[in-house]
């Protein structure tokens, strides 16, 4: 009985073990299963043997580093007539780590930018023409494999339609705080085209400053500041119009820069209510000097200008226009501010009334010694503002750059 009681107890004792241990069991499975899940990421740990499993090995493999392909889209493989400002296109499925590599036929490296977001390599100036170019394309190795893709394309023979442009500025000019930078085209230039031609004129300010361009006519565009330009601001322009299409069957024959700077600030303004003309010079007032503006029959004009051109010593000669009342005069030191003939110049004849009463035919009369004064401080480029006369200045009738807001002048932009 004893012996049966002791057995019996080892049977309960053994299948309540059991009961415990299976128990046991399944909280470690449940504990395997939550840190395979939060450590491994479906690999099993290394305490569980799970290194050397089926799943393991599965994990490795998707692991692998992928090939990322790549190709060159644009232009075409051996392309030919390519223009010469054309940008490279490509795919790939690592952008981020893309190389793309332009040589000419001398194997001699293209500089030019890669735009990584958008694919795509663009030339820092134009191609040259009838000329063979490679593109490579390549991504880091992977798994001792390079992903390397090449292309070649021709660009197109020099046209017979070139477009000049010129700038009326050059380098190691020093102009006034009103100077428009000024760009002309020899041959006109449809709408159509005008915002690419505004992209590839750059100007670059130090200080910088906020300024636009704006199309004065279909051969000739302007630039200027938002506001006067700082004194003793440096300015250089690039235009690379070389190779841009500027018409139908038309190209830019050249590139061009300049590098050139603004002097001190000096500006003129002139009251046809007290015939002065007051001179500032950074700000402050260094000379009033007595003026004569136009007579009733030929008024000076109201509104912004700037100096054009500066002459010593010229004549006027108005008898072509007006072979009965025109005039043959010699004149000193005038400076043109407008198209239509008015300047600021001197003239000794009307002394007696400068100060007091209008007896010109449009211009700004000064004395004669005035004259020279304000002749040897002025600077192409510097403003003079007239007011309270009878006529208003009309834009386009000289560099009127600054005879409107600077919003009126943006709407002249095609950007």
């Amino acid at each position: 009985m004893d012996a049966m009681r002791s057995a019996g107890r080892s049977a309960v004792v053994g299948r309540a073990g059991r009961r415990w241990r299976t128990a046991l069991v399944g909280v470690l499975a449940a504990g395997s299963l939550l840190l395979t899940a939060a450590c491994s990421g479906g690999d099993s740990p290394s305490w569980e043997g799970g290194g050397d499993t089926a799943g393991g090995a599965s994990g490795a493999a998707s692991a692998a580093p992928q090939l990322s392909t790549v190709a060159v889209t644009s232009p075409a493989l051996d392309a030919t007539d390519v223009e010469a400002w054309s940008e490279v296109k490509y795919n790939s499925e690592d952008p981020d780590n893309t190389t793309v590599t332009v040589t000419d036929a001398k194997g001699a490296e293209v500089k030019g930018t890669v735009d990584k977001d958008d694919n795509t390599w663009r030339p820092a100036q134009s191609l040259d023409w009838a000329t063979k170019y490679t593109v490579t394309v390549a991504t880091p190795e992977a798994q001792g494999k390079s992903n390397t893709t090449s292309s070649s394309f021709t660009t197109m023979k020099k046209p017979a339609n070139l477009v000049r442009v010129t700038s009326f500025l050059g380098d190691d000019n020093t102009v006034g705080v009103g100077m428009p930078l000024i760009m002309k085209f020899g041959r006109a230039i449809p709408e159509k085209y005008r915002a690419e031609v505004e992209r590839r004129m750059v100007v670059t300010a130090t200080p910088a400053q906020e300024g636009t361009w704006r199309w004065i006519s279909s051969t000739e565009v302007h630039y200027r500041p938002k506001v006067y330009w700082q004194a003793g601001t440096k300015i250089f322009y690039k235009v690379q119009l070389k190779g841009v299409k500027l018409g139908d069957g038309w190209y830019g024959r050249s590139d061009l820069t300049v590098d050139m700077k603004v002097g001190r600030e000096l500006i003129m303004t002139v009251s046809n209510k007290t015939k002065k003309m007051i001179v500032e010079q950074d700000g402050k007032v260094i000379k009033t000097i007595p003026v004569s503006l136009g007579k009733k029959s030929t008024p000076s004009s109201s509104g912004t200008m700037v100096v054009m051109e500066k002459k010593a010593h010229t004549v006027f000669d108005t008898t072509d226009e007006d072979p009965d009342g025109g005039y043959r005069t010699d004149i000193d030191w005038a400076q043109r501010i407008t198209y239509s003939g008015q300047f600021i110049h001197a003239a000794p004849w009307s002394e007696g009334q400068q100060g007091s009463t209008n007896v010109s035919h449009g211009c700004v009369n000064v004395s004669e010694a005035l004259g020279e004064w304000l002749f040897n401080k002025t600077l192409m480029g510097d403003p003079i503002k007239v007011t309270g006369t009878e006529e208003k200045l009309k834009n386009g009738n000289g560099w009127t750059d600054w005879n409107m807001s600077y919003e009126e002048y943006k709407k002249g932009s095609y950007l």
